[in-house]
């Protein structure tokens, strides 16, 4: 769609395009040298299925078959699998790289605007930093697609972008074709205490949603003028980069990522969601989620955890280490993500100790189930999930060959597959990014794989 307000004349009946996906268009472009099979390997399908001594053919950017005793088709690039595990590559909805690369200095930090509880006019893709090395580094933990995250300091902190961790001059090289944007919101001891710290509002929490309320009542009035401009013309409404994304959200076509530690307030912005008409995709943090799994069931809501990061602020205490598992056995959405440079280099075994300890509290989980937790969910947290996500046929070809079992501490990522090209090779230094901005990394052994 198209906003009268860019330089074309109203189109009468249509919607609005407050997500304006075109205004800063994807140029992604990976295209498969070759194909691959990879014979007789373990595969983890993301789907729940622990595959056996399976073959598994990338043809075309796209997983073209699975099944035994495949044929390789000509000048096809062979895998032996045999003693390997095959997964779907990692994708993590929480990240900053680009926006707080390395080296860690001021000058280059500039992933939180915090001017104003509400910067939802802030995007940003505008500040990734596309050489940043530690986009290598997650690829060499398995990482194929990122979500990238304004801070959190803000009620409302502005536009996330999902990213596919190839190399790119710019990021929309990098951008995931046709990904939704995401809208990063912050609950909690965060907005209040940047703010409140000013003397200004929020200082509490009852402030926070109060903050949160006026908002959405100012974008249901935007979203509102400018349906009636597109249905019935008139005067044209004044364009506005902050409604727009809000209006965005209200129209279903950017997803709320959510940061939030405690389970009554996440409660509470679900309650806010169905009074203004909106669905929440994720709540990122979620360390109380295990308290409120069942609503996040029944409202279609995802949480985003650590395994075992807590207790660092007050509002991150009550954790719980089979907190994953708990929600996963609510059949609610659960996942893994990072928030950190360098937890995202490891997220397979984070996924590992999420495992362990709700196996510890008596669930039935096993790697097949578990693997869903950095695969499948995450991609239908950022709204992919018909594409990437699981080894499935016709899906991307982003896919992970590991040492072993994904879920032991001794075992690698071998090989990562981006769209069926071969990005990074473990016995392949020509297949091993690096960057001379490494150099800028403090203690640059002991931050990566």
């Amino acid at each position: 769609m198209f906003l009268g307000g860019c330089g074309g004349d109203k189109k009468g009946g249509e919607s609005a395009d407050f997500a304006r996906q075109q205004a800063f268009p994807s140029t992604y472009s990976v295209t498969q040298s070759r194909p691959v099979l990879i014979v007789g390997a373990t595969l983890l399908t993301g789907t729940g299925e622990q595959l056996e001594n399976t073959d598994l053919l990338l043809q075309d950017g796209a997983i073209a078959e699975i099944g035994e005793g495949l044929k390789a088709p000509e000048g096809a690039l062979l895998v032996n699998g045999s003693g390997k595990w095959v997964t779907p590559g990692i994708i993590d909805v929480h990240s900053h790289l680009g926006d707080y690369p390395a080296p860690a200095i001021e000058s280059s930090e500039d992933g939180n605007e915090m001017t104003s509880p509400n910067t939802a006019e802030v995007w940003a893709e505008h500040s990734v930093w596309t050489q940043d090395p530690q986009f290598a580094l997650a690829l060499a933990g398995g990482v194929t697609t990122l979500q990238i995250l304004p801070g959190s300091a803000n009620l409302f902190g502005g536009r996330g972008v999902t990213l596919k961790n190839v190399p790119g001059r710019r990021v929309q090289d990098m951008k995931f074709p046709g990904a939704p944007y995401g809208l990063k919101m912050a609950c909690g001891e965060n907005p209040k205490r940047v703010y409140g710290g000013k003397g200004t509002a929020p200082s509490t929490r009852m402030g926070n949603v109060a903050g949160y309320r006026k908002a959405w009542i100012a974008a249901a009035d935007y979203r509102k003028a400018w349906d009636g401009y597109e249905k019935n013309g008139g005067d044209k409404p004044e364009r506005d980069l902050e409604l727009e994304t809000l209006a965005g959200v209200l129209n279903g076509d950017i997803l709320v990522h959510n940061h939030c530690y405690r389970g009554e307030e996440m409660a509470i912005m679900m309650d806010i969601a169905r009074e203004f008409g909106f669905q929440i995709s994720t709540f990122h943090h979620a360390v109380e989620a295990y308290k409120v799994a069942d609503l996040l069931a029944e409202n279609n809501v995802c949480a985003a955890m650590w395994a075992d990061w807590w207790g660092f602020k007050h509002e991150a205490f009550d954790m719980t280490e089979a907190n994953i598992a708990i929600v996963d056995q609510a059949e609610a959405c659960a996942m893994i993500h990072s928030d950190s440079a360098v937890g995202i280099q490891r997220l397979n075994q984070e996924v590992a100790k999420a495992m362990t300890a709700g196996q510890r509290a008596g669930f039935d989980i096993g790697p097949g189930d578990a693997v869903v937790w950095m695969t499948l969910n995450p991609a239908k947290a950022l709204g992919i999930d018909e594409r990437t996500g699981s080894l499935e046929k016709g899906k991307m070809a982003d896919v992970v060959l590991w040492s072993g079992n994904p879920f032991s501490v001794y075992t690698k990522a071998e090989m990562v597959f981006i769209d069926g090209e071969l990005m990074y090779d473990r016995a392949d230094k020509a297949r091993q990014p690096h960057s001379d901005f490494e150099l800028g990394i403090l203690e640059a052994e002991g931050e990566r794989l």
